[in-house]
């Protein structure tokens, strides 16, 4: 029922400096692979097989990764490292890539609605690549098309977090109506732990339904003087129905050092069984 995944690929990785200087965050290896290559895998996972990429400046290395490198298949070819394309192969051969590029950085919110002409009219999903999602059984995105499947509405995948790390994200409030899904109520792009709502706080998966374009188009600049995503749900909540679903799995935070290092070495460990 979900056809497209939009990746907002333009920010600047600036707690990765000086490494981000060239290279983009989201093509930082966990292990031999990019944090971006395991979030277009989830979305494959989900039966999703076109991938709309917002990028910025000093990011083509990103188009040139999901693309046939002639040279490197041909030193390659019948050597026994040949098989260490076998991964990026199969995604080059099921999905196609559509790219545009965001000028500015206003925020979530503005880098999604830049991504418009390449999603139309359909509902969408999100996958913030530096949130990496590690499960055992089904991915993250699996899990929320099967919820929007029954609901048809916008969703966002929480997870609870300490009070005192909720000044980092948007946190929602709601009541709950099914297992570990709940109506949002309300949301604050990054809050006091004083004013926030509860400590269920927004990651980087999102299902939502076209007219959020159309709320973005009108969405003032909030927190940071930036055009935020939590904004626009609220007001399509208030509208209709936004839904936040618990997920299952662990969510590593791999625009932040502590994260990355910890999803390596969960990786590498996995790796070696």
């Amino acid at each position: 029922m979900i056809k497209k995944c939009l990746f907002p690929a333009a920010g600047y990785g600036t707690r990765f400096l000086p490494a981000t200087k060239t290279t983009p965050k989201e093509m930082l290896p966990i292990i031999n692979k990019p944090l971006i290559q395991y979030g277009v895998e989830e979305a494959m996972e989900a039966g999703i097989y076109n991938m709309a990429i917002v990028t910025g400046r000093g990011k083509r290395s990103l188009e040139d990764y999901f693309d046939i490198n002639y040279e490197l298949e041909h030193q390659l070819k019948g050597t026994s490292k040949e098989n260490m394309l076998k991964d990026i192969r199969h995604v080059l051969e099921a999905c196609t890539f559509s790219y545009t590029r965001q000028m500015e950085m206003k925020g979530l919110g503005h880098a999604i609605l830049v991504g418009e002409n390449l999603v139309g009219n359909e509902p969408f999903a999100v996958i913030l690549s530096d949130d990496l999602c590690d499960n055992d059984g089904e991915g993250v995105l699996s899990q929320m098309c099967r919820i929007y499947a029954k609901y048809r509405c916008s969703i966002v995948a929480v997870e609870e977090v300490e009070l005192e790390e909720v000044s980092k994200y948007g946190v929602i409030s709601g009541r709950k109506i099914d297992e570990d899904v709940f109506v949002v109520d309300n949301m604050i792009e990054k809050p006091s732990k004083e004013e926030a709502p509860s400590n269920l706080a927004i990651i980087g998966r999102y299902i939502l339904t076209p007219d959020i374009f159309e709320i973005l188009h009108r969405t003032k600049p909030g927190k940071n003087g930036e055009i935020q995503i939590t904004d626009a749900l609220l007001e399509q909540c208030k509208k209709g129905m936004v839904l936040a679903y618990k997920f299952k799995g662990v969510r590593y935070d791999c625009g932040s050092v502590d994260g990355f290092v910890q999803a390596t070495n969960v990786f590498y460990d996995k790796l070696k069984k």
